[in-house]
């Protein structure tokens, strides 16, 4: 059979992009580990911004992020995924993906986890984050403003300053930490931060507590596939990703 010389050899199914923090990891090394075949992603790294909580600030993260659009888009992506959990929690979550988007579709991992929570009818979640507890607040206001209560919020108390902590977290410390989070009468448990590596502890975390568990990186590839079009199934990643 003569060869297809029509479709490229890598990415033939779907090409991401991802823009991540410029100190984050964990995000990429978590999904070159489960990617699924035909499917490349292509990095940029963007600033940390901090909460848009203005009209002048949310400009200024619009503008950077949509050019890191710009120079992902030139690489012939058929999505670009924001992948910072707090500085995309926009209210609503589609605000921040539809000012940037220029041709090409956006998503954040803000949007994705409450897409996610929705897929599961999840309603009522508990959160395990690395950061201090007093630092949920802002996530707390921003799923109570999307319909999603957060039951419970434990953080692991390491300072926003100290980030360069958060990927040296051992994969045991992470796992108690976001079991010891859980809240009974809770619909979900939602590990959040690109930058804190859980990947592993999904499925694990599910069989234990009886419920989906989303996290960050899981729940942003989920949303990225499925915009572009792949609804592939990929073990290991817990319900969210069980099905197509």
């Amino acid at each position: 059979m003569d060869e297809d010389r029509s479709r490229p050899l890598y990415g033939w199914r779907a090409k991401l992009g991802l823009v991540v923090p410029p100190t984050n990891v964990v995000n990429e090394a978590e999904w070159s580990r489960v990617m699924p075949d035909g499917v490349s992603f292509h990095t940029a790294r963007m600033a940390l911004h901090g909460p848009a909580d203005g009209p002048q600030s949310f400009a200024a993260l619009a503008a950077r992020l949509a050019t890191k659009v710009e120079e992902l888009a030139s690489a012939g992506v058929d999505v670009v995924a924001y992948a910072c959990t707090a500085d995309s929690m926009v209210v609503p979550p589609r605000r921040l993906p539809d000012a940037v988007a220029n041709g090409t579709p956006v998503v954040t991992t803000a949007e994705a986890i409450v897409a996610a929570m929705a897929s599961f009818g999840a309603t009522r979640i508990s959160v395990a984050t690395p950061f201090p507890d007093a630092l949920g607040a802002r996530e707390i206001e921003f799923f109570a403003a999307v319909g999603i209560e957060v039951v419970n919020l434990r953080g692991l108390g390491i300072p926003a300053d100290d980030h360069w902590r958060v990927p040296r977290v051992p994969i045991e410390t992470v796992h108690a930490h976001a079991r010891g989070a859980f809240a009974a009468g809770s619909d979900a448990l939602l590990i959040t931060c690109t930058d804190f590596p859980c990947m592993p502890l999904i499925e694990p975390l599910e069989h234990e507590l009886g419920v989906p568990v989303v996290t960050s990186n899981q729940a942003t590839l989920w949303h990225a596939l499925r915009t572009a079009g792949v609804e592939a199934r990929l073990p290991g990643l817990g319900r969210l990703l069980a099905a197509a």
